[in-house]
Parts: structure tokens; C-alpha cells; sequence
């Protein structure tokens, strides 16, 4: 194949000569770490015949707007069409010398034994790459490490990459590869400063953040680990459920209005108490209509849809697309009542929902800057979900009883 050049960060050359069986890459948002493994792995696949990779997320479906679309952009970008072939169901990627690139999910016991399964026509399984690792459980990062043995061919290596944000000190991807000295690990950290391909408007928005929310800018703009004081909620549990309307009592959704943030839309369950998160669109710069294709299909129309007062234009286009969207009331100290009815309940998370991990994960009090202690208000960055979560449960909250529609009243 003729020379390909393609542009790069300096910072991931220690990653471009790697074979160390572990990479693992946290860096803030905007870092380009995504962005340059694609471009590697396509370049690697090219390269080396016989290496054959893996892409693999919590949930599998969230591969199609990650690393495939990522890896997509990789190839594109780089004028290499002509030596891929390109199949949507199932996502898989076809190189012209055999190589192949596959994504899996881990949500549950059936998506981890078909990792187990994995075989290919051309070669073995070389390459793993788990983007957004912190959604992933110790557990599952063992099973995917297993898969990698045998003998290679010889010029061939094993490896996995981990590529995320570190969001919490306590996560186990800290205590297994960050903690502890070891030679088969390769630690790599990136942030938004040092990709020369970042815009000024991006940087802008981390700067903005930087003075709002100081832990916030730590994670996500320096790509440093986060602590775990002052976090409003840890009463939560991430864990595969059945999301069907016939297992709750009932069910609404929440939705935040949003543009250049994120509009965030959630479909919410409540039984005996407790609060399910069963699936969300979590979309940014887009218009009411476009939001409205996306949603279709996705959200029932037969459920009351609670919405941020604010803008009742967008509520009105809303329900002429036949939603039940209503306005939130918002009173005095209504967020921190809202909050104060979630910290009472147990809230579940389907793995599906990564954005509102996430943001729970990192949605903290905001710290008085004079005295250094947290105050009563959270921090109002990157906190789009949890805003659709507050309204969502609005009739819930107001009915001590938390009125039970019936069946017919769902639609089921």
C-alpha cells in the first residue's frame, strides 16, 4: 500500500510505540485520546496481516455513535475507503488483507459469553479497545483480558486499550493499573491543552467551566481523578433491568432543553419506591424538530412528558407532535426538594444510559470559594440529565402516594 500520512498529537507517540499489553489512556474531554486510536488501529490493521480488532463498550449499542463512528471518521479522514468494506447490521469494519474490527457490549451474561465465542476468518483475536472503560466493572475488563491468549505469529502482540475520563479515585481501573508498578502497563494522560486540533471555541467552554466548577474542570478539563466529596447522590446502582411498562407502577419522562449544552431526555420508572432510569437521548446543537425524529420511536407518547418551564414553545412543538409534554412548576427551593425526594429512594441506572452515569457520577454541591466548604446549591455544569431526572419524578414527588396510572392509560 502506498506511504499514508496522517496528521497527530505529539503526546500519543509513547502510545504509537507501545506493545505493552495495557494501554490505558484517561485523559479530560477534548483530549483527542478517541480520536488518535482510531486512526492508530486503522493504520495497524492495514499494516500487520493476521490482527484482528475488538471494540467494546458497556452497552453495545453505544458503539455505533463511538468508536465506529469514530473509527469511520478514522478512515475517511485519512483517504483509505477503497481498503475497507463498511456493513451496518452487524457494525463491523473489513479490511482488503482480512483483518477485521467487530464491537461487543457487556451489559449482561449473554453479551459476555459471546465474547467468549469470538473467532475470526483471517488470524486471532490482537486487539481490544474499551472506550469509556469507567462504565465497565472489574469483572467485565477479566473476562475480555482472557479472551487474548496463545501463540502469535511472529512481529504480532497482544493488546488492550483502555481509553476514558477518570472520574472517580475510587474506580478499580485506578487500584489495578495506576497504583501498582507494573511492566505490562503503559499509563497515558492527555487533556484538551495539549491536542493541537482543538478549537478556541472548545477551549473557551472548558475555561467557562474552569470558573463554575472547579472539581468539575479537574476531571474533564485536566483529566485528573475526582473525588468523591460532595457528590449529591450515591444512592444509585447501575445494573441490567427489564424496562418494560408492564413491571412498574408508573412511568413518566423528564426532559432539560438544551443546545449548545445537551438536551437530555429520560424515560423514568418508579416501583415500590424506587427510581429506574430506563433509556435516554442525550443530544447536542440540535433543534426542536431534529430532536423530535430522534425521539420518535424511542419515548412512548402515551406517558406525561415533564419539561423545563422556561421555554414554553418548545413544550407547545412538543405536543403537536403528539408528547404529553408539560412544564415543571418550579418554586423556591424546588431543586433542592427534588434532590432531597431522590436521596430518599434508590435510583437504578440501565447500562444504556452513559450520560446520566456519567453526570451522577461527577454531579457535586458547589464549594464556597471563601470558606472552602460545600454549599447547599450544586454545581449547575454538565448537569442536563440530572435536571431531566428532577422533573421527571415531578408528579411522583408532589403525590405522597405517587399516582398509579393504569394500563389503558399507558397504552399497554
Amino acid at each position: 500500500m502506498n506511504k499514508i500520512t496522517v496528521p497527530f498529537n505529539p503526546i500519543f507517540k509513547p502510545v504509537h510505540q507501545c506493545k505493552k499489553r495495557y494501554v490505558v489512556m484517561k485523559g479530560s474531554a477534548g483530549s483527542g485520546k478517541s480520536v488518535d486510536t482510531a486512526q492508530l488501529y486503522i493504520l495497524r490493521l492495514m499494516r500487520d496481516k493476521g490482527r484482528n480488532l475488538v471494540c467494546v463498550r458497556k452497552s453495545d449499542i453505544t458503539n455505533r455513535d463511538s468508536t465506529f463512528a469514530e473509527l469511520e471518521s478514522a478512515i475517511n479522514r485519512m483517504g483509505v475507503g477503497r481498503a475497507w468494506r463498511v456493513t451496518q447490521s452487524p457494525l463491523s469494519f473489513t479490511c482488503i488483507n482480512g483483518n477485521k474490527i467487530i464491537f461487543r457490549g457487556v451489559n449482561d451474561n449473554k453479551q459476555r459469553e459471546k465474547l467468549k465465542s469470538i473467532t475470526f476468518a483471517n488470524g486471532k483475536l490482537t486487539d481490544v479497545w474499551i472506550e469509556e472503560a469507567t462504565e465497565l466493572v472489574q469483572q467485565d475488563f477479566e473476562i475480555i483480558d482472557d479472551r487474548l491468549r496463545g501463540e502469535l505469529p511472529d512481529g504480532l502482540f497482544y493488546q488492550i486499550k483502555l481509553t476514558f475520563n477518570p472520574v472517580s479515585s475510587s474506580h478499580w481501573i485506578k487500584k489495578v493499573f495506576f497504583d501498582i508498578q507494573d511492566d505490562n502497563v503503559l499509563t497515558h494522560q492527555s487533556t484538551y491543552l495539549t491536542n493541537r486540533f482543538c478549537d478556541e471555541a472548545y477551549r473557551q467552554r472548558m475555561l467557562r467551566r474552569k470558573e463554575v466548577d472547579h472539581e468539575g474542570y479537574r476531571i474533564y478539563g485536566l483529566g485528573e481523578w475526582g473525588e468523591t466529596g460532595g457528590l449529591i447522590f450515591s444512592n444509585y446502582r447501575i445494573e441490567e433491568f427489564d424496562t418494560d411498562m408492564s413491571r412498574f407502577d408508573a412511568m413518566a419522562i423528564g426532559q432539560d432543553f438544551g443546545f449548545n449544552h445537551a438536551n437530555a431526555i429520560l424515560t423514568l420508572g418508579y416501583k415500590d419506591g424506587d427510581i429506574y432510569v430506563c433509556n435516554e437521548l442525550y443530544v447536542y446543537e440540535m433543534d426542536t424538530t431534529e430532536i423530535i425524529t430522534k425521539a420518535d420511536g424511542n419515548f412512548s407518547k402515551s406517558l406525561v412528558m415533564w419539561c423545563d418551564s422556561a421555554e414554553p414553545d418548545r413544550i407547545k412543538m412538543w405536543r403537536k407532535a403528539g408528547y404529553r409534554a408539560r412544564a415543571v412548576v418550579k418554586n423556591p427551593n424546588s431543586i433542592q426538594s427534588q434532590i432531597d425526594w431522590l436521596k430518599g429512594r434508590k435510583i437504578h441506572i440501565h447500562p444504556s444510559c452513559v450520560n446520566v452515569i456519567k453526570e451522577i457520577q461527577q454531579w457535586r454541591w458547589r464549594v464556597d470559594e471563601k470558606s472552602g466548604e460545600y454549599t447547599d446549591e450544586p454545581v449547575n455544569v454538565f448537569d442536563d440529565a440530572m435536571a431531566a431526572l428532577r422533573y421527571g419524578v415531578e408528579s411522583w414527588r408532589k403525590d405522597k402516594k405517587a399516582k398509579i396510572y393504569s394500563r389503558e392509560e399507558y397504552g399497554i
